[in-house]
């Protein structure tokens, strides 16, 4: 489960209601939801919460590192809670499900020297795309 909340409030940083019920709504495990989806959640919470103001709090969490912004594919950008322990993706790519994956190895020793060009690698992104159980039994 996501610690986002603690995480916060770690760093001191002003807790309104609305920046905490947009945190509440992305706090938890798996968690990979659209903007759109964040204020849905937030308005049922806190009916009064602007699009806007959902929008700015995604902005500045990102900006502080506290969630990821995920594109997995052409789909709407996601925000994810799990910003602070390495993982990769799971994609469906019939519904668009998103789950976190923690495979052991270290996929930056998996690239070798000769394909690196020259690069510094101090990144990588792995996402791994299929059919989650209910697409692939439909």
């Amino acid at each position: 489960m996501s610690d986002l909340l603690e995480r916060l409030r770690g760093r001191g940083w002003r807790m309104t209601a609305q920046r905490r019920v947009v945190a509440e709504v992305l706090d938890g495990e798996h968690v990979h939801l659209t903007a759109d989806e964040v204020h849905a959640r937030a308005v049922a919470k806190l009916p009064e919460i602007s699009r806007a103001t959902v929008y700015n709090t995604l902005g500045e969490l990102v900006t502080l590192g506290e969630v990821l912004e995920v594109a997995t594919d052409k789909r709407a950008k996601r925000y994810d809670p799990n910003a602070h322990r390495p993982h990769h993706h799971l994609v469906c790519a019939q519904c668009g499900a998103i789950r976190d994956v923690h495979p052991t190895g270290n996929p930056l020793a998996d690239l070798p020297d000769t394909e690196r060009f020259g690069f510094t690698v101090s990144d990588v992104e792995v996402t791994y795309r299929g059919l989650c159980p209910n697409c692939a039994s439909a």
